[in-house]
């Protein structure tokens, strides 16, 4: 009986040492932090299949920078950033191809040659998404027709 008399204090010995630490906070150092880049490009993600729609601004069907303005003020950011991709393309800081990290804006000159007229949120790996003329879809940065159209990308989150 005496073994289990032992067992039983050392048991509540380490309940109470836990909650004293609990209580003065030492166990709280290790709290989460949210990469609100990988976080933008999760919910960009979320959102591959839908729809493109000419002015779109919803799920229900996205235009380029609908879609990019959508997923920032609807990720852990609350972001609201301008509505065109020329206006995207004002914000935010310069990002070499080589520093890409997920949630970095990327764009593109889909119309006039040298005029940001797209923009998508980089992914990971070579790859983003965005709202093509086909719908939300992950692209590879390295297909023809992106890389000879890629104008440059912004960082708009830490």
């Amino acid at each position: 009986m005496n073994g289990s008399r032992v067992r039983w204090a050392a048991a509540v010995l380490a309940i109470l040492s836990l909650a004293i630490a609990f209580v003065c906070g030492s166990a709280s150092s290790a709290s989460a932090t949210i990469n609100y880049g990988e976080e933008a490009a999760a919910v960009a993600k979320r959102y591959v299949g839908s729809p493109y729609k000419y002015g779109g601004t919803t799920p229900k069907g996205f235009d380029a920078s609908g879609f990019t303005q959508y997923v920032y003020k609807n990720a852990a950011t609350k972001m609201t950033i301008p509505r065109t991709s020329a206006d995207q393309y004002k914000i935010g800081t310069p990002v070499s191809r080589s520093q890409l990290k997920p949630g970095d804006l990327v764009f593109y000159a889909t119309g006039t040659k040298g005029k940001v007229s797209f923009a998508a949120i980089y992914y990971k790996n070579g790859t983003f998404i965005g709202a093509t003329s086909k719908g939300v879809k992950v692209v590879k940065m390295s297909d023809t027709y992106w890389k000879e159209r890629y104008i440059g990308a912004k960082r708009i989150v830490k």
